[in-house]
């Protein structure tokens, strides 16, 4: 089989960072792969650690986990949920992987008697990196350049672009350039100015925009369009509007109307007889959109103030609760304020919970007093990874009356580890990509919960955590009513615990959500929102 020409496709953003260039290369992504196209996106971050996975989600919101264990940017997870098919640890690169591989090098003697420079060595590591996906038989490799256009620490990005459309030649790559039209509320128009200066400072870079996608509030004036494609050096078609809109869910569509695939793939001398069909997409849209019932789920967390911190269980919910035409408002609670005494009025009315994952022993108590809410009120809960430990150490003090137990990461000296860490783990001193990490196998028990909400008895979740459920303690757990009813195959670690006779009282060690999709929404999410509504 003769292998494909692999064509790129480059995003990059101008004026200002967080405009979506995750969202629209993802939406471009659904609309190329409905085209027929075999499409995969990844991301280059500028920055110098190796992975977010040591970034306080306040720094850089959720870390998300691939199925081959990568910890990488959350944009991966729009790309997922979108494209419906997983990414890997080569769809997310950093400056300090491909530094830390460039030294790496360097001491072993591969750039023997040279200079090492930021070019050709540092560029042409990332041209390995943007090239890797290739092998993969992709038509199409879309690529979303993090950062602005301007940032000194973008720069060597931007010049490995120049260097690749010139390489791959004509029709074979294309640069779509997201930028920002600011709206005067004074004067009542937008401004084109920024996105001009914008355009031309990538020109300065060598490289000239072919697709300007322009994220604004208000439609762009017939004039306004004409002066941008004028100036910008792109034709009219070109010059592509991305507005406001309500959800994400609907960029989509926005911009099949304004025929963003077509002018793509005539940009890469690409046919297509097949029509884009979003029908189920547009049909997950209108039940999103006209739910029939409203329930509220309380998300207790430690990050709740940066919303993005849990972005893929907000996303979770809102493709589970559209397969049940069922709206679902997220309560966004901050567990350190959490206490015996206003625990009441702060959960009132609530019709679900989520304890969600996290690490530290900020607002932990908070977390328990919860769990031991949900568990007596018989209101449906669901503990994802730190949520899972947070339920076993609450079952360990309340039920079984081990008073002090605890996990070992935030009491070391616990009378009680019910939560522990592995052999392996001990002796770790590195704290990044060294936790259980990825995919990881998980055999349900028959009769369970859990087999019946799967469907099967051998899962696959996606894990991010050091710390196990302390086995010694699983005896007195399956006695008392709190019953083991997943576990690894290879290791027998507990992966999953359930309460039978509660309503929905299920805690899972690993992510369910990072799995769900808008065409597959997750089925322990389904579940749980169902319980929920029938509170």
């Amino acid at each position: 089989m003769s292998k494909k020409n692999t064509k790129y496709i480059f995003v990059t953003g101008g004026v200002t960072s967080s405009l979506g260039k995750g969202i629209v290369s993802a939406s471009l992504g659904l609309l190329l792969k409905s085209r027929g196209f075999n499409v995969t996106i990844q991301k280059l971050d500028p920055y110098i650690n190796i992975d977010p996975g040591t970034l306080n989600p306040y720094e850089h919101g959720e870390c998300y986990v691939t199925e081959d264990g990568a910890e990488t940017d959350l944009d991966l997870g729009h790309y997922e949920r979108y494209l419906d098919a997983p990414t890997s640890q080569n769809n997310n690169v950093t400056t300090g992987k491909i530094y830390q591989t460039v030294i790496e090098k360097e001491r072993k003697g591969d750039f023997l008697g040279k200079t090492v420079q930021v070019i050709p060595h540092i560029t042409n590591e990332i041209k390995r990196r943007i090239k890797i996906l290739s092998k993969q038989n992709y038509d199409i490799i879309i690529t979303e350049i993090g950062g602005t256009v301007g940032d000194i620490e973008s720069l060597p990005y931007i010049e490995t672009v120049r260097q690749l459309k010139w390489e791959l030649g004509e029709n074979n790559s294309m640069v779509i350039h997201l930028t920002l039209l600011p709206y005067l509320a004074s004067s009542g128009e937008l401004k084109t100015k920024p996105s001009q200066h914008s355009v031309r400072q990538l020109m300065e870079s060598g490289i000239m925009a072919d697709v300007l996608v322009c994220r604004t509030e208000h439609k762009i004036p017939k004039d306004q369009r004409a002066k941008l494609a004028q100036f910008c050096n792109v034709p009219l078609d070109n010059v592509i509007e991305c507005k406001d809109l309500d959800t994400i869910y609907e960029v989509p569509m926005y911009l099949q109307k304004q025929n963003f695939d077509d002018v793509v793939l005539k940009e890469l001398d690409l046919k297509s007889d097949k029509e884009a069909d979003l029908k189920n997409w547009k049909n997950f849209l209108k039940k999103f959109q006209n739910p029939k019932k409203s329930i509220e789920i309380a998300l207790v967390g430690k990050y709740v103030s940066l919303q993005d911190s849990y972005i893929s269980i907000a996303e979770a919910f809102k493709h589970a609760g559209a397969d049940l035409e069922t709206e679902v408002k997220v309560r966004w609670v901050y567990s350190g304020d959490i206490t015996a005494e206003n625990i009441k009025d702060t959960l009132k009315d609530i019709d679900g919970i989520l304890v969600a994952p996290g690490f530290g022993d900020r607002g932990i108590e908070g977390k328990i007093l919860t769990a031991q809410f949900a568990r007596e009120n018989k209101i449906p809960m669901l503990g994802i990874c730190l949520g899972m430990q947070i339920m076993t150490i609450e079952f360990a003090r309340n039920v079984l009356g081990h008073a002090k137990a605890n996990s070992m990461e935030f009491d070391t000296a616990t009378p009680d580890p019910v939560i522990s860490l592995m052999e392996e783990q001990k002796n770790v001193v590195d704290k990044g990509g060294t936790m259980r990490l990825g995919a990881w196998k998980c055999a349900l028990k028959n009769g369970s919960k859990l087999a019946e909400i799967y469907g099967s008895k051998n899962i696959s979740e996606r894990h991010r955590h050091r710390y196990e459920f302390n086995s010694d303690y699983l005896a007195d757990f399956e006695k008392n009513g709190f019953l083991a009813t997943g576990t690894n195959p290879e290791t027998g670690l507990v992966e999953a615990l359930e309460m039978p006779g509660h309503p929905f009282y299920v805690g899972v060690q690993y992510h369910p959500e990072y799995k769900s999709t808008v065409a597959t929404p997750h089925p322990l999410f389904r579940a749980f929102i169902k319980a929920c509504t029938q509170k």
